[in-house]
């Protein structure tokens, strides 16, 4: 065996110590690669029928909300009905009531009476 063999057999052995230190990390990291693709699998298994659910619930809440804008609309007409109602039972009754108070104020006036109470004198 010549220099240069036994060069290359120590060569050979290192080289073949470096692959057996190097394949211990490989194949944890393959391992943690086959977790990995485990996990993402389960997410992916996790997320469809969640997906529908909220798809679902959006659906079922659009429906509500088409109903409460319906509900709000009547109201709000409502509302202006009630208020059209009050200005004419304002206009019916309180221009006769006035006239009336106004009549009667002048019935008084000319009578000469008025009404006495404490702290107030007959003329």
């Amino acid at each position: 065996m010549t220099g240069s063999d036994i060069a290359g057999l120590i060569a050979a052995g290192v080289f073949a110590v470096l692959v057996a230190l190097l394949a211990i990390p490989i194949w944890k990291l393959g391992k943690v690669f086959d977790e990995l693709r485990a996990a993402v699998r389960e997410v992916s298994d996790g997320t469809t029928p969640l997906l529908s659910e909220v798809t679902n619930t959006v659906a079922t809440t659009n429906d509500q909300l088409r109903k409460v804008d319906g509900i709000t609309s009547h109201v709000s007409d409502a509302s202006a009905n009630i208020s059209a109602l009050s200005s004419l039972t304002a206009a019916t009754v309180g221009r006769p009531l006035i006239k009336v108070a106004a009549f009667s104020a002048g019935v008084r006036s000319a009578l000469g009476t008025r009404p006495t109470g404490k702290g107030r004198r007959s003329r």
